[in-house]
């Protein structure tokens, strides 16, 4: 047993040398291979490279001869040369101390090429993909292009289009990168569904939203393009709508688009809550800043117990407080809104909380994303300043101007930590969107001073080379009449908010009773007085000429022979009648009709005044413009009232004081069923300055304030030579009133995306007061009140609002001229 043991502990010490012994070897082979790999760079050799030169892959290899070289060097440099793009293939490997280099060169991009493409232009494409001329090219880049047609096509409702992409190689180690297209059908919306809206109608809440179900009008407007981007400001647009009328709990469950393949449309559903409708109760200004009295503020408030409770009357208060505070020395202060909910009685009671806040002073205001408009637009519309205290509320008021100006599809105002602890950084990330229209239009009028078919071509940018500025170039034509307008307006003039332009003009009117040319001009500065209230004034320049210098035949048939008095040598007739030719140099040499007559009017009055042109007027004006509508173009609730006065006499043949003024109130008569009422009222008068009043300076008035009446059709006129009331010719009235009221509503059964609308109104006006007053044939000199009331069908077209009415009038004079159908332009406030 003994020598058992012996043996065994002998082969175990045997055995443990031996591993200690493997080790040993194991490790020196190991340092040896650590030696090797980390061996010292001698030299660095280059090949398979045809443009690149070989100093210029050592140095971006970062590695330099004399220096260590392990695996993970090795590894690094190889992800540092893909990482040039210039290599679609790299090998490096070690001989020795020398380091052998292999690369494969990208192929260059000789030519970006578009095939297939109707809808959107080479340049529009250009701009959504990476691959470019003179770069490497690269699959996984071109790839990712082929991605950004798609998303490309999609945004113009092309959803389905197919692109694909491929090379054509050329000598030098070159390619061409071909996009072929195929832009498919365009994808419709189908439908617009909301699933969860009690108190307002699906008809009422695509009014809402700029999404647009297709119909035979969408190719001009474009609003049935589905876009993610569109969607989720459609919902924001849906929150403002019902968080303004009382819904305050109201929140989008969900919103989806899914898309039909097979009709190629999408439909769109927005499931709502509503929540219940709230009024505000108790409202309440509190400050815990010494020297500031809550209830001396009260006056800032736009929320009163009682009216329904509204999102913006909210937000207007806290900036009416904050700048109200700020003004009296406290630049830091916080105004909060605590809201308080009755959920018994509906209501939201408001209290205004004045804070001292932190100090904080904006550090810097970045603004990323345009690259049109100038970083000077953008900045201007902050009350705020790289210096300034921060404050919220200013921030985002900012906001909501820049949205307000139409330049951009999304802003986004994000603040981050300056440099110290009190800065603040205020990031505005911008989506520019094109502020450049070309417009046609067309139409058929009956106002004004011509009736007939009517044309419009223009040129409109409204961020004029970046810089904010509004241009339009404009020409119309119609029957009879051509126009060229050409207008200009700075809205931050000498770095102020004074809007400062100009306009020029030229008319020209055949298809009167006389030919009208105006030529002129004025130069305009506006200024805000308050966020509501406007002031303009300007200075006017224009030269009329009527009717032309020449005169022509004007063969009376005074004898009622149903022929022109051309026998005029038959004694037997004479003097009854005497056919005459008169210029405005010559009057009838016999005597018989001293004034001239030149053509188009059998006025003795509108004839001289004729003969007596061209005339120039060289005024001033001015006028007050009060705005509390919610929109400009589609009012549903508000005022627009304006008034001012122009002072002629500043030169020129004019010398009179007109004085006008028109208010207008809009009111949502139902929300349901989207009625729109609206009061209306106009008055005017015009005086002489120190000399007789010209009869073209007078109001010509007619269905513009009654309708049911023609152009020029009330107020006073003189007959012709032979009496005759139906060829009276307006010489115009010194006074004018007018009152109007009317309520809108959509058209049942007809879907609201054709945009008709139907009216019922009623007028009532007058034009008087005449300095011709006595003279012959003068009539309608006295005030008399004309009224009328009909209904109405308006079209929101794709080239601007039309409208026909029907107006029956109710009170008249035998002298007017009435037209019970009238089409045209809606252009009454």
């Amino acid at each position: 047993m003994a020598a058992g043991s012996k043996l065994l502990r002998a082969v175990s010490a045997v055995a443990l040398s031996s591993t200690m012994l493997g080790a040993v070897a194991i490790g020196t082979q190991l340092v040896g291979l650590g030696e090797a790999s980390a061996a010292v760079v001698s030299g660095i050799s280059v090949k398979g490279n045809q443009r690149v030169e070989d100093q210029t892959i050592r140095d971006f290899m970062s590695i330099k001869p004399g220096e260590n070289v392990n695996d993970a060097g090795i590894d690094a440099a190889v992800r540092r040369l893909y990482s040039t793009g210039l290599f679609s293939n790299v090998r490096i490997s070690q001989n020795g101390g020398t380091l052998l280099v292999e690369v494969d060169e990208n192929q260059i991009v000789n030519q970006v090429l578009f095939q297939g493409n109707n809808k959107i232009k080479d340049a529009q494409l250009e701009a959504a993909v990476q691959t470019q001329p003179r770069g490497a090219y690269s699959e996984a880049t071109a790839q990712a292009d082929v991605d950004g047609i798609k998303e490309a096509y999609s945004r113009i409702g092309r959803s389905d289009a197919v692109v694909s992409v491929r090379t054509q190689p050329i000598e030098g180690n070159r390619v061409n990168v071909i996009f072929d297209i195929q832009e498919g059908e365009r994808t419709k919306i189908g439908q617009i569904t909301f699933v969860g809206n009690n108190a307002f109608g699906d008809t009422r809440l695509k009014q809402v939203i700029q999404l647009r179900e297709s119909g035979i009008l969408s190719f001009i407007s474009r609003n049935d393009v589905y876009d993610e981007d569109r969607l989720r400001a459609d919902e924001e647009a849906l929150r403002r709508f019902y968080y303004n009328r009382g819904y305050a709990d109201f929140r989008i469950v969900s919103s989806v688009a899914e898309l039909d393949e097979a009709q190629n449309k999408y439909f769109i559903t927005f499931t709502v809550d509503e929540g219940e409708r709230y009024a505000f109760g108790n409202v309440n200004v509190e400050s815990t800043i010494p020297g500031i009295d809550g209830e001396a503020l009260r006056g800032e408030l736009k929320t009163q117990a009682g009216d329904v409770y509204s999102a913006k009357s909210v937000e207007d208060t806290l900036v009416n407080l904050t700048n109200r505070v700020a003004a009296s020395g406290y630049a830091f202060a916080q105004v909060t809104p605590r809201g308080n909910r009755d959920f018994t009685n509906h209501t939201i009671s408001v209290d205004y909380v004045i804070d001292q806040g932190p100090r904080a002073y904006i550090e810097r205001i970045d603004i990323r994303g345009n690259t049109k408009t100038r970083d000077y637009v953008i900045r201007r519309e902050f009350d705020v300043a790289e210096g300034d205290a921060f404050n919220q509320v200013l921030i985002q008021r900012a906001k909501q101007r820049l949205e307000d100006l139409g330049f951009f599809n999304r802003v986004a105002v994000s603040t981050a930590p300056g440099n110290e602890p009190d800065r603040v950084i205020v990031i505005v990330d911008v989506d520019e969107k094109s502020t450049g229209e070309f417009s046609v239009g067309g139409g058929y009028t009956t106002g004004g001073d011509s009736s007939g078919p009517v044309a419009e071509v223009g040129v409109t940018e409204r961020n004029f080379l970046g810089r904010g500025q509004f241009v339009k170039v404009s020409a119309g034509f119609g029957s009879g009449t051509r126009n060229y307008n050409l207008s200009f307006t700075e809205p931050y003039f000498l770095g102020r908010r004074l809007a400062a332009g100009f306009d020029v003009y030229r008319t020209e009117n055949t298809s009167g009773d006389y030919d009208v040319t105006r030529t002129g001009g004025d130069v305009r500065l506006a200024a805000p007085i308050t966020e509501q209230l406007t002031a303009q004034v300007a200075y006017n320049f224009k030269q009329e000429v009527f009717g032309d210098d020449k005169g022509i035949d004007l063969e009376a048939d005074l004898d009622g022979d149903g022929r022109a008095d051309d026998d005029v040598n038959d004694p037997s007739r004479l003097p009854l009648v005497l056919p005459y030719k008169s210029t405005c140099d010559n009057p009838d040499p016999s005597g018989l009709y001293p004034r001239p007559a030149p053509r188009y009017t059998k006025s003795d009055i509108i004839n001289e005044a004729i003969c007596d042109s061209p005339y120039t007027t060289s005024s001033v004006s001015y006028s007050l413009t009060y705005n509390t509508l919610d929109s400009n173009k589609d009012p549903r609730d508000g005022f627009l009232i304006q008034g001012g006065q122009e002072f002629a006499g500043i030169g020129g043949d004019a010398n009179f004081i007109k004085s006008t003024a028109k208010a207008n109130y809009f009111k949502l008569l139902s929300e349901e069923y989207d009625v729109v009422g609206q009061l209306s009222a106009g008055a005017g008068n015009v005086s002489a300055l120190g000399g007789d009043l010209r009869v073209f300076d007078n109001f010509f008035k007619g269905q513009d304030i009654v309708r049911g009446f023609k152009s020029k059709g009330i107020g006073p006129r003189q007959n012709s030579v032979d009496g005759d009331a139906d060829e009276a010719v307006s010489i115009g009235g010194t006074n004018y009133v007018n009152a109007s009221a009317e309520a809108t509503f959509p058209l049942p059964v007809v879907s609201r995306d054709f945009g008709f609308r139907g009216a019922v109104f009623a007028d009532a006006g007058s034009v008087w007061g005449s300095e011709f007053d006595g003279e012959p044939g003068v009539v309608g000199t006295d005030f008399s009140l004309r009224a009328s009331a009909g209904v109405g069908l308006i079209w929101a077209s794709p080239f601007g609002p039309l409208r026909v009415n029907y107006a029956y009038p109710i009170a008249k004079e035998d002298f007017d001229q009435t037209q019970e159908f009238s089409f045209g332009f809606s252009t009454r406030f």
